[in-house]
């Protein structure tokens, strides 16, 4: 399978993942089930084909810099390795804010721009998500961090 195929498939599925977890969770608690024991573990193995194609041993050492960094993501499979990890843990933390805004009773139309952005900016949608949550419990270091 080429990078290019790889990258469109786990878009799709991504996609797919997303479109449920935001329309479907609120009405089906075991939707983390499928997300996570389907989907995010089906990027896992995706995640972990894609590095073993594309680093070798030495490579290791690149991560320490971060022109050895920019080096590492000069080929194809190895930029789309980096992107399935972006998938994979995206959809985690979104499926993370989901189920700790029904902890703190938080409603699902609260979170869905949460969601929205999470997908789209990873970081920007936690830290929404985290700004909601402070002002409707009134703590930021709830329970389960």
């Amino acid at each position: 399978m080429t990078p290019d195929s790889i990258f469109s498939i786990c878009n799709s599925i991504a996609l797919i993942g997303w479109i449920i977890l935001i329309s479907v969770s609120p009405f089906w608690f075991d939707t983390d089930k499928l997300l996570i024991g389907i989907i995010v573990t089906l990027f896992a193995i995706v995640y972990a084909w894609c590095i073993s194609q594309s680093f070798a041993a030495g490579d290791v050492e690149k991560f320490s810099t971060l022109d050895g960094v920019m080096s590492l993501f000069t080929n194809k499979m190895a930029v789309t390795a980096g992107w399935v990890h972006y998938l994979a843990f995206d959809l985690m933390t979104g499926i993370w804010i989901k189920k700790n805004s029904m902890k703190y009773g938080i409603s699902h139309w609260l979170i869905i721009p949460c969601l929205l952005f999470t997908f789209m900016l990873g970081p920007v949608g936690l830290l929404l998500y985290l700004i909601i949550r402070l002002m409707r419990t009134k703590q930021y270091f709830a329970d389960n961090y």
